[in-house]
């Protein structure tokens, strides 16, 4: 399949106020024993989700690592809730990680932690023990994702789905202004899946916060993006046919080490490229 030839479509304006900008990435390549990504630049904007989607191997969950700072670019800029990570030290990261939560694919639970001592891990490391103000916020969360009653159980008594439900209740306990999400629907039934998506919704609507969410499931994607978390009925509920609601999700799609497209969902519906209408089909 030839690679695709279209420019990329751009989703939001190319001009943003810098305050509303939370993450981005300017021109950055990033190699190991051959290049992954090459001349990778895109925006996050405050409350809005990108789905990042490509063949396994692309890069997917590579951006995510970069954007936490895990890893550092072979060249480019990343700039993180004003900062730039890619220049930063890496004990001056951890303030800025407090600000920025992390779904890992499997979840990546302690097993020998309960589901309280999982989720309230990050503030365990800051102040030594579980407070009742701990206690309190990790009740928050867990009834957040729908789990309050499991917050003494081990994550051997769970389900894989209360696993990643307990996993989103970890990342957002510090009250993150930017969730990343590595495949948090993989291996799960679609069922299971649906439900883990409604709380990604949930976290977009309730408290805007910003996302970047990497996905193998487009039925997954494809419903973030045409749903919309409604309060009143407590549930996610589809955007009516003709409505102007804007969910603040767009997609990104890697291939050869590139962004090859950018952009919303009926956009991508209506590109003709062959690569991307097979990928999509």
């Amino acid at each position: 399949m030839a690679t695709p030839a279209l420019p990329v479509v751009k989703a939001q304006p190319q001009a943003q106020a810098q305050a509303d900008t939370l993450l981005r990435f300017e021109d950055v390549s990033m190699s190991f024993e051959q290049p992954v990504l090459e001349a990778v630049s895109f925006q996050l904007a405050r409350g809005d989700t990108k789905v990042l989607l490509g063949e396994a191997g692309t890069g997917k969950t590579l951006i995510l690592k970069l954007a936490l700072g895990l890893l550092k670019p072979d060249a480019g800029r990343i700039t993180a809730l004003g900062e730039e990570i890619s220049a930063m030290r890496e004990q001056d990261m951890y303030p800025l990680r407090r600000r920025i939560g992390m779904v890992f694919q499997e979840s990546a639970l302690f097993d020998s932690l309960t589901v309280e001592e999982n989720v309230a891990y990050r503030l365990i490391e800051e102040t030594g023990q579980i407070t009742d103000e701990i206690h309190a916020r990790v009740l928050e969360v867990l009834e957040f994702v729908e789990l309050a009653q499991t917050y003494k159980l081990f994550p051997s008594e769970l389900s894989g789905g209360m696993r990643r439900r307990v996993a989103i209740a970890r990342a957002i306990i510090t009250q993150p202004e930017v969730l990343l999400y590595d495949s948090p629907t993989g291996g799960l039934d679609p069922v299971t899946s649906n439900t883990i998506i409604e709380l990604v919704v949930k976290q977009r609507d309730v408290y805007h916060t910003g996302s970047l969410l990497v996905t193998h499931r487009l039925q997954d994607a494809f419903t973030m993006a045409s749903h919309y978390f409604d309060r009143n009925l407590n549930k996610m509920v589809p955007v009516e046919d003709g409505s102007s609601r804007n969910v603040h999700t767009t997609f990104l799609i890697l291939r050869d080490r590139k962004i090859i497209f950018e952009g919303t969902a009926p956009e991508l519906l209506r590109c003709h490229d062959p690569y991307i209408r097979e990928y999509l089909s």
